[in-house]
């Protein structure tokens, strides 16, 4: 079953401005070819029949991408209205700023049918396509963001998938984001 990195992955997981919340000590193009040379140590479904997530124990630096809010952390917290790239609108998102967490212990790249990237304009030839990548401590996924959960229900004219809003996971995950933020 081939992976490739799509666009989308390729420019968020591998900036060409050097950010700290990158892939580490591997290319684009060495980790599309792990990926395809190793089999993970378990797959878990995505939110959608179409999307699934490979756990790999983490080859590279790369650090965890989460850590918990505490009380001698929140005055690092920032935040700001950003777009992942030019043809999506701005959402407010949050993220730590002076904090530098472990390295991660799994790498988890989110997978896209090849049908659905097509659905969604970004044709691929391959069987399924990298769309992102969790850096987690534990072999699980960490919840999706409410705000990519609201964008994927809005549909693929909004960068979304156009999978409806499932509100009990909707909750769970603004529990998990309370409490949780990224880092840069």
């Amino acid at each position: 079953m081939p992976i490739v990195l799509t666009d989308f992955a390729r420019t968020r997981l591998f900036p060409r401005d050097g950010r700290a919340t990158a892939i580490r000590d591997c290319t684009a193009a060495e980790f599309e070819r792990h990926l395809n040379d190793h089999a993970p140590e378990r797959v878990l479904p995505g939110y959608a029949p179409f999307c699934k997530l490979h756990v790999h124990r983490n080859w590279t630096s790369t650090r965890a991408s989460v850590l918990p809010v505490t009380a001698e952390n929140r005055h690092l917290l920032r935040s700001a209205y950003e777009a992942r790239s030019r043809e999506e609108l701005p959402v407010l998102v949050r993220w730590f700023e002076g904090l530098e967490p472990p390295v991660a212990n799994y790498l988890l790249p989110i997978l896209y049918s090849r049908e659905q990237l097509a659905r969604e304009g970004s044709p691929i030839e391959a069987d399924w396509g990298v769309v992102g990548c969790l850096y987690t401590m534990e072999p699980q996924a960490i919840p999706m963001a409410p705000i990519t959960m609201m964008r994927n229900a809005l549909g693929v004219e909004e960068g979304g998938s156009g999978v409806a809003l499932d509100r009990e996971a909707y909750r769970q995950a603004v529990a998990f984001w309370e409490a949780h933020a990224n880092w840069r």
